[in-house]
C-alpha cells in the first residue's frame, strides 16, 4: 500500500463519489448557494463576523492585500514558507521582508523586531503545518510598531492557540483548501475578518470577479477521481510508473499543478483571483463537515510520531504534516522511503521558499540561517486520514533504522 505526504491525501470514498456526481453536473459547477452557505459556516464556526470564499488561498490573499494600501510598503513574513504567499506581494507592488524562524518553524518575534523599520506596514504570520505561532507576542510588537497584523492560516484550519481559533487574531486572515490542505477541495481559499470596512472592501472584490473557466474547474473535479482511481494504484506498483501516469496526465492539462509555473517565476497565473465555483464548494462543503474528525486523527498520528521520536508533546498544534529534523541527508532518506512505497517528500524542503526551483531574488541568503538550516534537515510526515496507525509505526520504524 502507498504511503504518500501530499498526493491527494485527505480524499475519502464520499469525496471521490461527489466528485463523480459533480463532475455529470456541469450546470452546478460555477454558480450555486454552497461557496455562500461555507461562509456562513466558516462565520459560525470560528466567531467571526465576515467570511469571503476565492478559488485558492492566494486568490484571498491578494484580496486582503488589495483591500490595504501596501504600494511600497514593506510585508514582514518568515522565510521557510511557499511562494504562493509571496506573489501576491509582489503583485501589490509591496517589498517582501523575510524573517527568521524559531524551534517552531514559526515566526522568530526577536527577528522580527530587528527588521522593522519605517517603510513597515503589515505583519503576516504564518502558523506553520498547523502549529500556532507566537501570536500574542508578535501581536503585541505589531501594535506598539502601528504594523497590521494578517494571519495566514493555509495550514491551520481549526487549530486554537490559548483557546482562541487561529485566524481570529489579526485584522485579516487566510484559509487554503489545497489538494493537501487540513480539507481539501483541490483548490479554494477564504478571507475572514472583524473590520466592516475591510469586510466591504473584500466584498467588492469578491463581487468584481469572473468564474474560473469550466476547463479549469473541470480539472480540479477530476483530481480526487483520476488520482484515486489510476495515479496511487500506478505508484502502488512502481514509482516510476505513478511518475509517469501523473505526468501525462499534467502534460495534456487533464489535472492541474498544485503550483503553475508562472509562480515560480514570481507571477501570478491568470487563473488567479477568481470566485470560488460551485462545484469545488460543494467539495469544501463535504470536507469542513469532517473537519473535527480530521484534525483529531492528525494529533492521534503526531503522537505516535511524538512518542516514537521521542519530540516534545505540542498539545496546542494539529500538525497538517508533522515536521521531523534529521541529520542525515533528506534526500538520501527520501530516496530510501520510496522503495518502500513511502512517498514523504512533500516539497516542503531545501529551500526557504518552496517549491525549491522558485527564482529567490527577493530573499538574500545569510538572512534568516535558522530556516535555512532547518530546510537542509526537514523530512515533513504525513498525518492525514487515509494515514493508519500502523502506515505512522512503519514510518517510524523505517526511520530509526535509517537516521
Amino acid at each position: 500500500m502507498v504511503i504518500s505526504t501530499s498526493l491527494s491525501p485527505n480524499t475519502e470514498k464520499d469525496d471521490i463519489i461527489l466528485a463523480l456526481k459533480v463532475v455529470f453536473q456541469p450546470w452546478k459547477w460555477k454558480k450555486g448557494k454552497s461557496a455562500k452557505d461555507l461562509e456562513e459556516q466558516f462565520k459560525k464556526y470560528l466567531g467571526v463576523s465576515y467570511a469571503f470564499t476565492f478559488n485558492s488561498g492566494r486568490s484571498a490573499l491578494m484580496a486582503i492585500l488589495e483591500s490595504f494600501d501596501v504600494k511600497d510598503k514593506e510585508i514582514l513574513l518568515q522565510a521557510f514558507t511557499c511562494n504562493a504567499a509571496i506573489n501576491p506581494i509582489l503583485k501589490a507592488k509591496a517589498k517582501p521582508i523575510f524573517i527568521d524562524i524559531d524551534d517552531s518553524l514559526n515566526m522568530d518575534p526577536e527577528d522580527l523586531k530587528r527588521k522593522i523599520t519605517s517603510s513597515s506596514k503589515i505583519v503576516m504570520i504564518q502558523h506553520t503545518f498547523g502549529c500556532p505561532a507566537k501570536i500574542n507576542e508578535i501581536s503585541n510588537i505589531a501594535k506598539e510598531n502601528s504594523l497590521i497584523l494578517i494571519e495566514d492560516v493555509a495550514h491551520s484550519l481549526g487549530v486554537k492557540n490559548e483557546g482562541k481559533y487561529c485566524g481570529t487574531f489579526g485584522k485579516a486572515s487566510f484559509f487554503s483548501f489545497g489538494r493537501d490542505k487540513i480539507i481539501s477541495s483541490v483548490y479554494g481559499g477564504m478571507a475572514v475578518t472583524n473590520d466592516l470596512e475591510i469586510a466591504e472592501k473584500l466584498k467588492q472584490i469578491q463581487d468584481k470577479l469572473e468564474f474560473p473557466s469550466y476547463f479549469w474547474i473541470f480539472q480540479q473535479l477530476m483530481h480526487p477521481i483520476l488520482m484515486n482511481f489510476l495515479v496511487l494504484p500506478a505508484y502502488n506498483l512502481n514509482s516510476f510508473l505513478g511518475r509517469i501516469v501523473l505526468g501525462v496526465f499534467h502534460k495534456f492539462s487533464i489535472l492541474s499543478k498544485s503550483v503553475y509555473k508562472e509562480e515560480k517565476m514570481g507571477k501570478i497565473p491568470n487563473v488567479f483571483p477568481r470566485k470560488f465555483p460551485n462545484g469545488l464548494a460543494i467539495l469544501a462543503l463535504n470536507q469542513f463537515g469532517k473537519l473535527e474528525r480530521y484534525n483529531l486523527h492528525r494529533k492521534k498520528i503526531a503522537e505516535l510520531y511524538q512518542k516514537g521520536f521521542n519530540v516534545p508533546e505540542n498539545k496546542e498544534a494539529v500538525f497538517m504534516r508533522f515536521p521531523l529534523l534529521i541529520e542525515t541527508d533528506t534526500d538520501v532518506i527520501l530516496k530510501k522511503a520510496r522503495k518502500r512505497k513511502m512517498y514523504l517528500d512533500d516539497g516542503w524542503r531545501k529551500s526557504v521558499i518552496v517549491p525549491l526551483d522558485t527564482d529567490k531574488r527577493e530573499y538574500y541568503f545569510g538572512g534568516c540561517p535558522k530556516a535555512e538550516k532547518t530546510a537542509l534537515s526537514i523530512l515533513n510526515l504525513p498525518t492525514h486520514i487515509n494515514i493508519s496507525e500502523n502506515n505512522a509505526k512503519e514510518i517510524i520504524k523505517f526511520l530509526k533504522n535509517n537516521i
